[in-house]
């Protein structure tokens, strides 16, 4: 089998658009019926709305609290969008942080979620968002652990990774499968 890469010379919002364009022509030719995006405010998610007609979208959030204290960043005019399209936005801790970010800010030891993050990084931030928004959005229901879907993820705002992966829940992590990257930053 053969398949496409793109590479990206930046990272970030400017390539948001032509990754949903690849996200399509890809889902159209696997019949992948579920995408997951990361998307803090809930702009990159309503975008994907609009390209990926007929495709389940699913926004992945921040945490309530993320930034600061009690505050939400995904507007709520982008979840009635999105939920009054059909897709859905699942606001939950990420996979990777959760309680390793915890023990990072009071002992000064990082848990192994912070180390698989960094490690995943290596390959950017973007690869590391989209395998830990899959994981999220399997373990509250929204995406089978036996179907691909694709995967978006992005670095400072914008999505600039797209995965096609066979997701898994976060106490399965090593049943994660990355089975191609369409396209990422070349960093």
């Amino acid at each position: 089998m053969e398949s496409k890469t793109i590479y990206f010379e930046n990272t970030g919002v400017e390539n948001t658009e032509a990754v949903l364009q690849v996200v399509r022509q890809r889902a159209d030719e696997l019949g992948i019926k579920k995408v997951v995006v990361a998307s803090n405010t809930g702009k990159s998610a309503v975008k994907a709305l609009d390209i990926l007609k007929g495709i389940k979208v699913i926004g992945v959030t921040h945490v309530t609290g993320f930034r600061e204290p009690n505050v939400q960043e995904f507007k709520e005019e982008n979840r009635k969008i999105i939920e009054s399209q059909g897709g859905a936005v699942l606001t939950a801790a990420h996979a990777f942080a959760g309680i390793s970010v915890a023990m990072r800010n009071k002992y000064q030891m990082p848990g192994l979620g912070l180390i698989i993050a960094d490690t995943l990084r290596i390959f950017g931030q973007g690869t590391k968002v989209a395998c830990e928004v899959a994981m999220m959005a399997a373990d509250a229901g929204l995406v089978r652990t036996d179907e691909d879907i694709i995967s978006i993820g992005g670095t400072n705002g914008g999505s600039d990774t797209a995965l096609v992966v066979t997701p898994a829940n976060t106490h399965r992590f090593f049943e994660l499968k990355v089975r191609e990257i369409l396209c990422k930053p070349r960093l």
